[in-house]
């Protein structure tokens, strides 16, 4: 379903970009030669989709800015990413990501911290470069602030969902206002940087953040529903991790607000360490489908990105536009989710 998304024009350009920015990150970090760039280049070398970069070099293009331009922070926003991913898997414990050994279980943690936190410094060194690729220093410096606000969003977003965790109780409302911090911010920051450093004027800079907060939300509720529609090889990392770190995810809190006596023990049970993962994880399945909470979440993803595409509306007209609008929906009904929920 997702594929039939895509043109062929919008495939080939995908293709395209994927290859120009894996080339960017590898010339970026193999000139040092060195343990720090080996480890960096190992988590940013698991195949990924680039959607991050690829916002930022669309979201670019769509105001009349210039891919030479802006290639070397769509190449930061990837590190950014793969920071990101390299520390959430410390955190949650989990030793697979994109089917390869988890960094820190391939380098150790502490030196998987320390790639980590590298990453993090190389996401601002490549935005900072810019500049030598013809931004003005003004655009930078306010593309800077865009993305560093983003960064401390996302950490309280983190802590939230800490705190959500231990409790064990979140209603639908917090829930989207912590995913709209640790996912969403990013989004929002990456597409408003790409517009600001193409010079674009400040109510196309915000349509662009407003797409891109949209899209970060659907894009998160759906990421929400892979670990109980597939295995890990689509979710990209061990599906048993959620149930497994207590984690309370939208189609969970869906799932508690419709469940009855029964469905609530049930997810009690496997929420609280009562049973194996692998057991707590069909269990969960199983509320998820009587509850039609799948069904539920699917909705809600397909309406923030329905807002995300009205955000465009906005913008010029434009193939950049166009192939926009196209990600938000593939946000929301990529590969996993061709499995229709409850089946």
């Amino acid at each position: 379903m997702a594929r039939e998304l895509f043109a062929d024009d919008t495939d080939a350009v995908l293709s395209r970009y994927a290859e120009l920015l894996q080339r960017e990150i590898i010339r970026t970090w193999e000139a040092d030669g060195d343990s720090l760039a080996a480890m960096a280049l190992y988590a940013l070398g698991a195949p990924g989709k680039m959607l991050r970069p690829i916002l930022l070099l669309e979201s670019a293009l769509a105001v009349g800015g210039q891919l030479e331009h802006v290639l070397p922070a769509a190449v930061g926003t990837e590190c950014g990413h793969a920071a990101s991913l390299t520390h959430d898997d410390i955190i949650d414990g989990d030793e697979i990501r994109r089917g390869q050994p988890a960094v820190h279980r391939r380098f150790g943690l502490d030196d998987a911290i320390v790639a980590g936190d590298a990453l993090i410094f190389q996401l601002f060194l490549s935005l900072a470069r810019c500049r030598h690729a013809g931004v003005p220093g003004e655009r930078v410096a306010a593309a800077l602030e865009v993305v560093a606000t983003a960064g401390v969003t996302l950490c309280r977003g983190q802590i939230l969902e800490s705190e959500i965790t231990v409790r064990q109780h979140c209603s639908v409302g917090e829930y989207r206002e912590m995913i709209a911090m640790k996912t969403a911010a990013l989004f929002q920051g990456t597409c408003m940087s790409g517009a600001i450093l193409a010079g674009a004027p400040e109510p196309l800079c915000e349509a662009l953040g407003r797409y891109g907060r949209e899209l970060g939300i659907a894009f998160q509720i759906a990421d929400d529903l892979l670990p109980y529609l597939s295995g890990d090889e689509t979710a990209g990392k061990p599906s048993l991790s959620d149930v497994r770190n207590r984690r309370l995810t939208l189609p969970v809190i869906l799932a508690q607000e419709a469940a009855d006596t029964t469905d609530l023990a049930a997810l009690g049970m496997a929420f609280g360490g009562a049973m194996p993962a692998s057991e707590a994880l069909e269990a969960v399945r199983g509320v998820l489908e009587r509850t039609s909470a799948m069904t539920h979440c699917v909705h809600m993803a397909m309406a923030h990105a329905d807002e995300a595409q009205r955000a465009l509306d906005h913008l010029p007209p434009s193939a950049s536009r166009e192939r926009l609008a196209v990600f938000a929906r593939y946000a929301v009904i990529r590969q996993s989710l061709r499995r229709r929920p409850g089946r």
